[in-house]
């Protein structure tokens, strides 16, 4: 947590405004926020974001760790929240608490394989893990994303991914669920696409965002072949209410997600992810 983010106290919002607002999918859109100064953050670091009159929610910051000029956020409209927020244009202010939460350890993964696995919207919190290893592209081996989604259209930042994938910095394999004539990828589970990429189980950091369920079927699949469980790295974002653990709504035993997250080593979240409803 950075101390801009305190001195008007951890409950008071700093209001940002909107420069842009991109439409990514049919229910999932980016906006882009711009305050009087620079926003540090590392990846997989969330911000509150709240809507006067309406309500806050935590959202994962999307952009690049590198600009912090502008701040980024690929938000789903799901809710009572992200519906009004949807509505919003360019001009109109949001007010904004954070950055909070554990990053991604992808600077620990330094002289390795990285491994970028996502499933749908879990795509935008790795935005910055696949940002951060491009613009220091030396300092690792082979970097990989998989990434499934529920259809063509719902893929993420398509454009973006055909440019990371052009510049020959990284290969990039997606699958939908469902799909549609003119659709010529793959189709099914995103475990299919494991055993299309290029990494060393021995000598690779694996980033996992998405379902539950599929970040447990991820990770079995990525133990079974040899990948050591405390360098396959999960993000637990769920149920967070209020950023800094003291309405106890994230709280899973002794762990707040909001502040012991939300980027956790499976090794440490094993049990947690295999009871349902987590």
């Amino acid at each position: 947590m950075n101390t801009s983010a305190m001195t008007a106290g951890a409950m008071t919002p700093r209001f940002m405004r909107i420069d842009q607002v991109h439409r990514e999918t049919d229910d999932t859109f980016t906006l882009a926020l711009s305050g009087d100064g620079p926003f540090i953050f590392q990846p997989g670091q969330f911000n509150m974001l709240y809507l006067p009159g309406v309500g806050e929610i935590p959202i994962s910051i999307s952009g690049d760790p590198a600009g912090p000029s502008a701040l980024i956020h690929t938000i789903r409209r799901v809710g009572s929240v992200t519906n009004p927020m949807a509505r919003l244009a360019p001009g109109d202010m949001l007010g904004v608490r954070g950055p909070y939460g554990k990053p991604w350890p992808i600077k620990a993964a330094a002289g390795m394989d990285v491994l970028v696995v996502a499933g749908g919207i879990g795509l935008a919190p790795l935005r910055p893990v696949i940002l951060e290893a491009l613009a220091n592209r030396k300092s690792y081996g082979n970097v990989s994303l998989l990434y499934g989604a529920r259809t063509p259209e719902d893929i993420l930042y398509h454009k973006e991914i055909d440019l990371w994938r052009a510049g020959r910095k990284m290969e990039a394999h997606i699958t939908v669920d469902s799909a549609t004539r003119t659709w010529k990828g793959n189709v099914g589970l995103v475990t299919t696409l494991i055993s299309r990429a290029r990494f060393d189980p021995a000598a690779t950091w694996a980033f996992i965002c998405g379902p539950e369920v599929m970040m447990r079927f991820v990770a079995a699949d990525l133990i079974g072949r040899g990948m050591a469980p405390d360098r396959i790295s999960v993000s637990m974002e769920r149920n967070m209410h209020c950023g800094i653990g003291l309405c106890g709504r994230c709280q899973h035993g002794p762990r707040f997600i909001c502040k012991d997250g939300p980027v956790f080593a499976y090794s440490a979240v094993r049990d947690m992810l295999n009871i349902r409803e987590i």
